[in-house]
């Protein structure tokens, strides 16, 4: 999405930066690894399908993304804003977060097929790629300020999201869902801790589906430190 281009989310607990081609070599970097391929279901790109792949999300007008790096450093920041290449340095990296959009599809619904629709939904994944920051909680710190900056800024989402499939209304979220291996008792424990549900059984694939309804009642906790800097690049900088 374009609606995150020029914007940090900072918390006391972490920093999310938009996804840029400065961070595609640290990205590539950790999708070599085969046990993130397979957790992320993931196939193997090259350097450049990666970087085509990174212009693709940024342009994509469904999918919102951000990289996970460590939290501001005491005296790093004005808290106005995040220079581009400093606080997001391929050391600092972590991870990524992201929102995929797709159409609201009821069993139920009658609706012609030309209908605009009335609903979307929202899938929430996360990756920790950094193993010596897994199992300490940062999941759940991102999930949160994620969430948080999805509350503020959902009628911006719905909006792009709308403009681009030429609908002449926006539609609404339904809800946010996440789609975990059983398996993976940890990510499974980190949703259901900030109120998503269990939907049905584990899939085909061995997936569970883990549903928000209500995005507003879990806005009301705002992250320690939340803001939302400017993300400053240099001119000489590529912004794709």
């Amino acid at each position: 999405m374009r609606l995150n281009e020029a914007t940090a989310v900072s918390t006391a607990k972490t920093l999310l930066v938009p996804y840029d081609r400065r961070h595609v070599l640290t990205y590539h970097a950790w999708m070599e690894d085969p046990a993130i391929q397979e957790a992320t279901a993931s196939e193997r790109l090259t350097l450049e399908e990666e970087y085509e792949n990174q212009e693709s999300w940024r342009a994509s007008h469904d999918k919102l993304t951000f990289i996970i790096c460590q939290p501001l450093q005491a005296g790093k920041g004005d808290g106005m804003s995040i220079q581009a290449g400093n606080q997001d340095a391929p050391e600092r990296m972590i991870g990524d977060v992201n929102l995929f959009l797709y159409p609201y599809e009821d069993e139920d619904d009658e609706a012609l097929p030309s209908a605009t629709p009335e609903f979307c939904v929202g899938e929430v994944d996360i990756m920790i790629a950094d193993q010596q920051h897994r199992g300490k909680g940062l999941g759940r710190a991102v999930v949160q300020a994620f969430l948080q900056y999805i509350y503020r800024h959902l009628d911006e989402i719905m909006r792009e999201y709308a403009e681009d499939k030429d609908m002449p209304t926006a539609p609404r979220l339904k809800l946010l869902m996440a789609k975990i291996n059983q398996s993976n008792a940890k990510s499974v424990a980190l949703f259901r801790s900030l109120g998503f549900e269990q939907e049905g059984d584990a899939n085909y694939f061995g997936e569970v589906k883990l549903v928000l309804q209500h995005l507003e009642d879990f806005a009301a906790e705002v992250p320690e430190e939340y803001g939302e800097p400017v993300y400053s690049r240099d001119q000489n900088q590529d912004e794709q």
